[in-house]
């Protein structure tokens, strides 16, 4: 039985080793974390953190270790890379994904390339704000990783390397204080620096000045830009991919499918998370950069090329509702197709701003 003494109120001390399921002392693990400041690049907004999650060295090599560990899912065969992998801007190349069961997710895995910058929803339909929020999702998703946070909880805390790892980056004393959100905390953390590396072709004519577009690159940029002359052919991109992260702020109905009031919706979007008619059929737009990668397209990777994709828009989508008003028409032809495709290729970016801290450590 171990010792219970009595504080200066006279609440009881209890030895934790009494009652932690799990329990291990890690005082000896030395606790220094480093800051690990963004070098940041010059065409991106800075990086914020939040107040409470600050990036650390050590918090961002625990994070790079669960990222990639099939530790999380139920049956140790999944692993948060194998629907996000770098060789692909950390995406799966799938239509949808594929869970534990072999069962597929109702959506298409996203890229997670700058998605630190991302402060307005994350997920298609925004269902949360911050990727502390979102990397508590996975584990506990019947389709994805089938698990339940008090296993995975209890695989970390009786591991030979996590509980010093925790100790490292969080400063805990003993392994029942890891949690489920030091853990998501750490996965925010890696995800916060997985940034371009900014070697893209677009990068090099735009901010470096060392390369120059070619003909028809400068038309796709042209065609892909909204310069605000009302004369001028306009393919009506940037309304929804804009800033150098060429990313959404907000959620559109793209006219991906005919709907009069929308009953037939398979997936309601964002309109699935707030309620409202005028969400219904909204996603969020995804980050161009690297979109040759990245394929198939849209929420529900229907489109396998970049070609399907412009020719939906050129024909102005299906009817709906809310369908935005930017989805029209458009009138391009085929040079002007190529054109635009010809320009996406410029975005892609095989490097990453930290190459080594974002690769696989096992």
């Amino acid at each position: 039985m171990g010792l219970i003494l009595l504080s200066c109120n006279n609440d009881p001390i209890v030895d934790p080793s009494e009652f932690v399921e799990n329990y291990r002392d890690l005082t000896e693990v030395e606790y220094s974390p480093t800051a690990f400041v963004v070098d940041n690049l010059p065409e991106f907004l800075p990086l914020i953190s939040p107040a409470d999650n600050p990036l650390t060295v050590q918090g961002i090599n625990l994070g790079r270790h669960l990222f990639y560990d099939p530790i999380l899912s139920a049956d140790s065969t999944m692993s948060c890379s194998s629907c996000h992998s770098p060789e692909l801007a950390f995406t799966d190349g799938l239509a949808k994904s594929i869970g534990i069961d072999g069962l597929p997710t109702q959506r298409s895995s996203m890229s997670l390339l700058n998605i630190g910058y991302n402060y307005r929803g994350l997920f298609w339909d925004g269902r949360v704000t911050t990727l502390e929020e979102q990397a508590l999702l996975p584990i506990e998703d019947e389709i994805e990783f089938h698990n339940t946070w008090t296993k995975a909880v209890s695989d970390l805390q009786v591991h030979s390397v996590y509980p010093t790892l925790f100790r490292e980056a969080f400063g805990i004393d003993h392994t029942g204080e890891i949690t489920k959100e030091l853990a998501a905390k750490a996965i925010a953390q890696f995800e916060r620096i997985i940034i371009s590396g900014g070697n893209s072709k677009f990068n090099k004519v735009i901010f470096d000045n060392t390369l120059a577009f070619t003909d028809q690159e400068r038309h796709g940029f042209d065609l892909f830009v909204d310069d605000g002359d009302e004369d001028a052919l306009d393919a009506e991109c940037s309304h929804c991919h804009s800033g150098q992260l060429f990313m959404g702020d907000e959620f559109a109905n793209n006219g991906l499918d005919s709907t009069a009031d929308f009953s037939n919706l398979i997936d309601l979007g964002r309109g699935g998370v707030t309620g409202y008619n005028v969400d219904m059929g909204k996603f969020k737009a995804p980050t161009l950069r690297n979109i040759t990668l990245t394929g198939p397209y849209m929420h529900d990777g229907r489109f396998a090329s970049l070609d399907e994709v412009i020719d939906h828009y050129n024909s102005g989508g299906a009817p709906s509702p809310n369908k935005d008003q930017n989805i029209r028409p458009l009138g391009l032809s085929e040079y002007d197709k190529e054109s635009l495709i010809v320009f996406l290729q410029t975005l892609t970016d095989t490097t990453y701003k930290y190459p080594e801290l974002v690769s696989n450590p096992h």
